[in-house]
């Protein structure tokens, strides 16, 4: 009968300290850094490594995601969706809560180091910092907070990738910019429809100042047409399979249709659709990149991506585009000569020389030392008396 409430204590515990985390939050960061790590592989997965990779990152998004609620514990005490977290109800200390983001934090980026390596702990590290030091104070200063905090989710793909290969190159961005494009249908979508929540809370967002919402629904649309290219990209880097770029294409074209719904009609309903979309787009999205990966050799040709971009092209169009390429370049030569006979005409000086003779001048000069005019000048020269020499 004495250890129920003990066994009720640690259970409630655990419930806090996994709000604190985020854990639904940190998992979906764990998620997107996996499939970093394993669309940068080779021909096997080091499954050992992800396993400590994923782990050390779950550590640093904690460590973020709780140092965000220290610094936000008197907003969040404004807010509905905000008000029962573990800090704003008192059931823990902001002392407590420090201690156990410097435990997460410190554990997670060693975790990075020790096990994958320190571009990857250097990269959680920064990640924490951007998040909680950067991003946390600008959501009370400037709705542009929503495109900082887009760069901090860009970041774990690239995680996974340093774990993998030691390095981030090319390659690496792509999963990157799918991730803070993605996050823009996503956060907008759940700006518009906590708008007066935040608004209680005091953070800036797009949704408080545009009482249309058409603005927001806009920048939702433009992103979702901005991840669009992002699956033929991955397989222009080597890393994926042609089918994933029509599944890309796909998804994305879906995630377009719920942002231009929530644009033509901006409603709490249309905003839930277009988050409860993206909800569904990501997961999807990176399975198929799973499905459809190709063994990563780290050493993408870029010199050669323009080729190889164009074996996509029918060749129809192909011949096309060789025309148009050729008239164009005939037309900007054109244009070329035009300017430098208008420059001939404008400023005779500068296209015969910088002696300033005009080309009529230039003739007449030509044809006097070729009758042998120049002979009076020089026996002039020659005229003048020679200087005495010194006497050594």
């Amino acid at each position: 009968m004495e250890a129920a409430p003990a066994g009720t204590g640690l259970r409630r515990l655990i419930h806090d300290y996994k709000q604190l985390s985020k854990f639904k939050l940190s998992s979906l960061v764990v998620f997107t850094a996996g499939a970093g790590f394993v669309a940068a592989s080779g021909e096997s997965v080091d499954w050992a490594k992800l396993a400590w990779t994923s782990l050390g990152t779950l550590g640093a998004a904690a460590c973020a995601n709780t140092l965000n609620q220290v610094y936000e514990v008197e907003n969040d005490r404004c807010m509905t969706r905000t008000r029962n977290r573990p800090l704003p109800a008192g059931r823990l200390g902001r002392a407590h809560a420090l201690v156990f983001a410097a435990v997460c934090g410190a554990a997670g980026v060693w975790l990075l180091s020790e096990k994958a390596n320190p571009l990857t702990a250097a990269l959680g590290a920064a990640n924490i910092l951007l998040y909680a030091g950067i991003y946390t104070p600008l959501k009370q200063v400037t709705i542009w907070n929503t495109w900082v905090g887009a760069i901090v989710g860009a970041i774990p793909p690239l995680m996974g990738w340093a774990a993998a290969t030691g390095q981030l190159d090319a390659g690496s961005s792509v999963l990157a910019a799918a991730l803070f494009f993605w996050q823009m249908p996503h956060f907008l979508a759940l700006a518009w429809m906590c708008k007066a929540d935040y608004a209680a809370g005091g953070f800036r967002m797009i949704s408080m100042v545009d009482a249309s919402g058409r603005r927001t629904a806009m920048a939702a649309l433009r992103h979702s047409f901005y991840i669009a290219p992002i699956g033929l990209l991955a397989v222009l880097a080597g890393f994926a399979s042609e089918p994933f770029a029509w599944e890309c294409l796909g998804l994305s074209a879906v995630l377009a249709y719920g942002s231009a719904s929530f644009l033509a009609a901006p409603s709490q309903a249309s905003a839930r659709k277009l988050f409860k979309g993206s909800l569904i787009y990501l997961p999807l999205l990176l399975t198929f990149l799973g499905v459809h990966r190709l063994p990563n050799d780290h050493k993408v040709d870029w010199e050669q991506l323009g080729a190889r971009s164009l074996d996509c092209v029918p060749a129809p169009l192909r011949a096309e585009m060789g025309r148009a390429c050729a008239a164009a370049e005939a037309a900007v030569m054109s244009v070329g000569d035009a300017l430098m006979m208008t420059n001939r005409i404008k400023c005779p000086s500068k296209a015969y020389g910088d002696s300033g003779e005009s080309e009529e001048e230039r003739a007449a000069r030509e044809e006097a030392e070729a009758r042998g005019e120049v002979v009076a000048a020089q026996e002039g020269k020659e005229a003048e008396p020679e200087q005495p020499k010194r006497q050594s």
